[in-house]
């Protein structure tokens, strides 16, 4: 049984038709959540990111396909990078016997906390073919060497 089931007594053997509405809202439901609620940016709504941190800086690259330039917004807020976007497009084939429109869009806000906040001039973004990277210097505070911690036997 999937996991949007209709109670027993409506999807009897005997009616046909409750079955069959009840496997086209199934399938309605799933096709729903997939394309707005899934936690990926394919169809959905989040973008992948790779982060890597140097010394001296850290930098952050978003995988963003379908999203224009301009409906992106990249934004420090204290010690966080916030990343917002919109993603809206639209198909259409007319041919002699029938007319397609599928249109595909939502939006998404990414905070990646980064341990410090940086200076203002630090964080440089570039956009290129669908991908995000921003580059965000650490200030002198946040450049801390490693310090090692010897574990004491109980």
């Amino acid at each position: 049984m999937s996991r949007h089931s209709v109670p027993s007594r409506l999807s009897d053997p005997v009616s046909p038709f409750f079955q069959s509405f009840q496997k086209e809202m199934s399938d309605w439901i799933d096709q729903f959540r997939q394309n707005r609620f899934e936690p990926k940016f394919n169809g959905g709504l989040m973008p992948a990111i790779d982060m890597a941190e140097t010394d001296d800086a850290v930098e952050i690259s978003a995988e963003i396909p379908g999203v224009a330039e301009d409906d992106l917004d990249v934004s420090v807020t204290g010690d966080a990078l916030v990343l917002k976007g919109e993603k809206s497009a639209a198909h259409e084939e007319k041919e002699k016997d029938y007319v397609l429109v599928e249109r595909n869009y939502g939006s998404f806000r990414r905070q990646i906390p980064l341990g410090f906040t940086p200076d203002a001039g630090a964080v440089k973004a570039e956009f290129h073919d669908g991908v995000l990277t921003v580059k965000i210097k650490k200030p002198p505070q946040a450049k801390v060497g490693v310090q090692k911690i010897s574990i004491n036997k109980s």
